[in-house]
């Protein structure tokens, strides 16, 4: 066999073995985020030990044992506390479905009854969800203004996963505690600092008034320049 057939092979296999590796790359990319996607039968149907079920992996190991004390301290108030983060929820899921199907597969008699923080992190999105027999403590409007504004401003400012959940843990603690709903956190509003940057409209005032002063000074000189030399 000379040296062009042997090439001709090797130009062939290389080229067999190039679309075998870009299907099998296509064929990840598809899959992937299929993999990615959670659903609540994924956590089984027994209330699993751990209270910080962190499967979008945004928790530090500190941040995780902080969290674990805080849910172990409403035990105090007979709640069952647990916080849940998702990087993607399953097809025809919600953020409040999932949770209500997951207290569903956990609920059972002789237990506290559950209240689940969710944590979404493909959208940032939060969601609360309770066992009915807690509506009386934690209304269902407070749960919710809890979610889209306690724990999503913390989300949208930041990916601060660890103070949503702290934020939405110290106020429905407060509640359950018997104290006063302290409420959403107060827009924080910024102030413009002080700059010596012109804005648009005064550097266009600015131009304006350049053009003024030199079209002044040249109908000044030019008619003198020009009896000048017109007069000698």
């Amino acid at each position: 066999m000379n040296v062009v057939s042997r090439c001709l092979i090797l130009m062939f296999s290389l080229r067999r073995w190039a679309g075998v590796i870009a299907i099998a790359l296509l064929l990840l990319l598809v899959a992937s985020p299929a993999a990615m996607a959670i659903s609540p039968a994924e956590l089984g149907s027994i209330r699993p030990e751990e209270r910080v079920l962190d499967d979008a992996d945004v928790f530090s190991r500190a941040s995780r044992s902080e969290l674990e004390s805080r849910l172990d301290g409403l035990i105090e108030d007979r709640v069952d506390a647990r916080v849940i983060t998702l990087r993607r929820l399953d097809y025809g899921f919600s953020l409040d479905s999932f949770g209500e199907q997951l207290i569903e597969n956990w609920s059972g008699s002789g237990q506290e009854p559950l209240l689940l923080l969710l944590l979404e992190t493909q959208n940032k999105r939060a969601s609360i969800v309770t066992e009915e027999n807690l509506h009386a403590q934690l209304p269902p409007s407070l749960l919710k203004s809890t979610a889209r504004t306690t724990m999503s401003i913390p989300l949208r400012e930041g990916d601060r996963y660890r103070q949503a959940s702290l934020d939405g843990l110290n106020r429905l603690g407060t509640v359950l505690g018997g104290g006063e709903d302290p409420g959403p956190p107060g827009e924080i509003i910024r102030s413009a600092l002080p700059t010596n940057v012109p804005t648009q409209a005064e550097t266009e005032e600015s131009n304006a008034t350049t053009w003024v002063i030199v079209l002044l000074v040249l109908g000044t000189i030019i008619p003198m320049a020009t009896w000048w030399v017109f007069s000698r």
